[in-house]
């Protein structure tokens, strides 16, 4: 059977260079960076130099990198982190109704604790309004978090406005670029930030590490005790092999970004104009400020795991949203932002693109699509409702 894989904003394949990168320190030198002799020198010279590699990415110095496991820990991390060294200052935070659950829950977590915060609404594509930002802004704003690019409908947020307006308020601003590094330019003074969240497993490198950008000068409090390591922000003995992983990948994911981005940008487009055909497909999302690998669509009177489950019968893996919440029952809360009803959201899919994933790729979704939706919708009584509405 052919196999297709769309999923890649869940997680990606590890590339070959980054397996052979951290071979080494699963094998001889797998020594732990925190001791003195040689097997922890070669492990701690390892760290130090994925660290280099990570800051040289985007360009930060290597001292405001702090390695965790994923996107979720430095989300937590600088939210939590934040909100807590600054508290004097007040307890206003500011985020967006379509962040990832790292972000949204972390930050409604925090009011039990006191903290308000305010969630600011999207439009029909997915963007906030700079106007309602800046509006939303009082004395005791402390921290603003919004994503890069969003997770389900890759809707790109205007970053760099959000930051300017941040710091002219003197606000800490943290982003979730977790979805942007290898689709994106990411560069942390041209983006105004003051915090950055990176997950290595986004961009063909290990599951279970990340990264924190955190600015010199940045308030943050630690909130887990145990050992000195990662500037005694994150105690514990570093994951070295993923780590060593991460700084491969992400060196890989931005050498000729370009002509990646223009590779699946063109299939995103040509995946889109084919599902369109179909009929009762809407695209979600902005048209043209979205991720260049990410497409996602509602097809009308069917359901999303009707749908992915049809597809993985044909060998395609593809996903109905956040992989963080695939076993939800409830509609996306990304979608519902956007205005959709219940049904609509419950019949999204969303398709992730890859570097490897190729034209025929895209063909043969779209050769065995119409047919998956023709005979879930003729068991569908909502769509058999309408199609008499229309005789």
């Amino acid at each position: 059977m052919k196999r297709v894989y769309m999923d890649h904003s869940a997680t990606t394949p590890v590339r070959a260079e980054v397996l052979e990168a951290m071979m080494p320190f699963l094998t001889l030198t797998f020594g732990n960076p925190s001791s003195l002799h040689w097997f922890g020198r070669e492990a701690r010279k390892a760290l130090e130099e994925a660290r280099d590699k990570v800051a040289r990415a985007i360009g930060a110095a290597p001292q405001e990198i702090i390695f965790t496991s994923g996107g979720t820990e430095s989300n937590n991390l600088a939210i939590r982190g934040v909100a807590r060294a600054r508290r004097e200052k007040g307890n206003h935070i500011i985020t967006s109704a379509i962040e990832h659950h790292a972000v949204l829950d972390t930050c409604l977590a925090l009011r039990e604790e006191g903290f308000e915060v305010t969630v600011l609404p999207v439009d029909e594509h997915g963007k906030i309004s700079l106007d309602q930002l800046k509006a939303a802004i009082t004395d005791k704003t402390i921290l603003i978090t919004v994503m890069m690019a969003n997770n389900e409908v890759g809707t790109i947020q205007p970053i760099a406005e959000i930051g300017r307006l941040a710091h002219e308020r003197g606000v800490t601003f943290h982003t979730d670029a977790v979805q942007a590094i290898g689709n994106l330019p990411v560069k942390v003074d041209d983006l105004n930030c003051d915090l950055l969240s990176m997950s290595a497993h986004k961009f063909y490198g290990p599951k279970g590490v990340g990264a924190l950008y955190i600015r010199k000068g940045t308030s943050i409090k630690v909130f887990n005790f145990g050992g000195s390591q990662e500037r005694k922000l994150r105690p514990g003995t570093e994951n070295v092999p993923g780590i060593a992983g991460m700084g491969r990948a992400i060196e890989l994911a931005v050498d000729g970004m370009e002509e990646k981005v223009k590779h699946v940008t063109g299939l995103r487009d040509r995946l889109i104009e084919g599902l369109l055909k179909i009929g009762d497909v809407r695209l979600n999302g902005h048209p043209t400020d979205r991720l260049p690998n990410n497409v996602n669509v509602s097809i009308r009177y069917v359901e999303g795991e009707s749908l992915i489950l049809s597809l993985d019968l044909k060998g395609i893996a593809v996903s109905s949203g956040s992989a963080c919440t695939s076993g939800s029952l409830d509609p996306s809360h990304v979608l519902m932002a956007l205005g959709l009803d219940h049904q609509t959201a419950h019949g999204s899919l969303r398709l992730s693109l890859g570097y490897r994933n190729t034209r025929e790729d895209v063909d043969y979704v779209l050769e065995v699509m119409p047919e998956i939706v023709a005979r879930l919708r003729a068991m569908s009584p909502v769509y058999a409702c309408k199609t008499k509405e229309v005789e």
